[in-house]
């Protein structure tokens, strides 16, 4: 394959995938759901619960490490 070939298929590609994304948005705004990207843009709006779940996932995690760590030894 040449060069020319090779853009043109990376091209194709990437302009598929914007598209994609941009009639994924519009069905979702239409839709009243909520977009992928809403939570990522506001790094503050979680709500108390969910910092409860994550904080409790967060311990879970550390206590399975500390367990393979002792395990491992």
């Amino acid at each position: 394959m040449n060069l020319d070939m090779i853009i043109k298929m990376v091209m194709r590609r990437l302009l598929g995938k914007a598209v994609n994304a941009g009639v994924d948005a519009g069905l979702g705004a239409l839709s009243g759901r909520k977009s992928r990207g809403s939570d990522r843009s506001k790094p503050g709006a979680e709500t108390p619960a969910e910092a409860e779940a994550r904080s409790e996932r967060e311990r879970i995690r550390a206590i399975r490490q500390a367990r393979r760590a002792k395990r491992d030894q």
